[in-house]
């Protein structure tokens, strides 16, 4: 009732109120909802080492003295094929899109540490960023942490931004091609810059910090080359791109360890513009309890039912009351179809459920910040 209320009454405001909405985009389980977690300080989003873990879009809020983010964040860009094997609903194909729609800022999040996938954007990520041209998009370097040949990291957003960023050239420097086992810094770190961008090295005599890049003009500010705005492309334009040549900053993290996190949040915060808050400033999501309990109960099931199996589960609430005490009480039904996955789901001696049911209400009563009782059942459906 309290969220609710919070959701539905008009937001206070301060005196001058800035806004800056902004969508974070990529391929599934590239730790989208890690990094949105990270930046509001609590886990709101559920988050799972399978794909799809997000199902829908959601918003996370950060009230920070006057200026307001609303971070959209949106289920893994993929493709119908894919969206059928793992029994996905359509809003999984169009929420990254709506998202975009309203972003006045995009993040595009890429894995570092899958190297099938780091030295090209997918197709849907392309097609995504030349529908909104005009939207400035920003390069965020996932969990960089997990790679040991930091000078990879060179090469990795020289082909991720067909080497330009900012209207500039990038110049990828030999000297970053150190010792393997050497512990050495992010290539492209920076510590003392003015602006707290991230990962960019700054002019040419700081070079051995990371590229050439002239990083002192503001995000929404045109660099040269950048006056007229991206041009248009087709789809041959896409087939042959591996990067996109328009990202205005780059930046290098990693997300599950808050290792930079707090230099992006201070960039975000700086980007935003004179404009109404849209939540109250004690909102934290859109999203309601039930969904953010849904969400959590279903990271657990996708993280300890193998392969495609916890696709298949559907979650009914029984109860949800507050007790006595101000203890929350759910109970909850996982609906399976058939029953070697209930088997499954239950584990021998109830151990997988008991343990799914523990780990869920301890994330719960993190997030709703008081005593969660959860019970969980398992059944067969129809």
């Amino acid at each position: 009732e309290e969220q609710k209320r919070l959701l539905e009454n008009r937001p206070d405001q301060p005196q001058n109120p800035r806004v800056l909405r902004i969508a974070i985009i990529g391929a599934p389980n590239a730790g989208k909802s890690t990094l949105c977690n990270q930046l509001l300080g609590r886990k709101v989003f559920p988050v799972s080492k399978k794909v799809h873990t997000t199902r829908c879009k959601a918003w996370g809020v950060i009230t920070h003295e006057d200026t307001q983010l609303i971070i959209l964040d949106t289920p893994g860009l993929t493709n119908p094929l894919k969206a059928k094997r793992h029994n996905l609903e359509e809003a999984m194909l169009t929420d990254p899109w709506d998202s975009m729609k309203h972003a006045d800022l995009v993040l595009v999040l890429v894995d570092v540490s899958d190297h099938w996938t780091r030295n090209s954007l997918s197709r849907e990520v392309l097609e995504c960023l030349s529908q909104f041209p005009h939207i400035p998009s920003v390069l965020v370097l996932n969990k960089v942490d997990a790679l040991k040949k930091k000078f990879l990291l060179l090469e990795i957003a020289t082909d991720l931004t067909e080497g330009t960023v900012n209207g500039k050239k990038l110049e990828v420097k030999s000297t970053f091609k150190q010792d393997s086992r050497s512990s050495a810094k992010i290539p492209l770190q920076i510590t003392e810059s003015k602006v707290p961008v991230s990962p960019c090295g700054q002019e040419k005599n700081q070079a051995q910090e990371g590229s050439s890049l002239d990083r002192s003009r503001d995000v929404g500010g045109a660099g040269t080359g950048e006056a007229q705005g991206p041009k248009q492309y087709g789809p041959k334009d896409l087939k042959e791109m591996k990067g996109w040549p328009h990202f205005q900053e780059i930046f290098m993290l990693a997300a599950l360890r808050g290792e930079e996190v707090d230099t992006l949040k201070r960039y975000l915060l700086l980007q935003a513009k004179p404009g109404p808050w849209e939540f109250h400033s004690d909102v934290l999501t859109n999203q309601s309890p039930q969904e953010v309990c849904d969400n959590i109960i279903r990271e657990k099931v996708l993280e300890y039912l193998p392969l495609e199996v916890p696709y298949g589960v559907t979650q009914v609430t029984e109860v949800w009351e507050e007790g006595e005490c101000g203890e929350l009480l759910i109970m909850q039904s996982l609906l399976v179809p058939r029953e070697s996955h209930k088997r499954m789901l239950i584990g021998r001696e109830g151990k997988v459920i008991s343990r799914i049911a523990r780990e869920a209400g301890q994330d719960l009563m993190n997030a709703f910040l008081c005593d969660v009782h959860l019970k969980l059942k398992v059944e067969v459906k129809g």
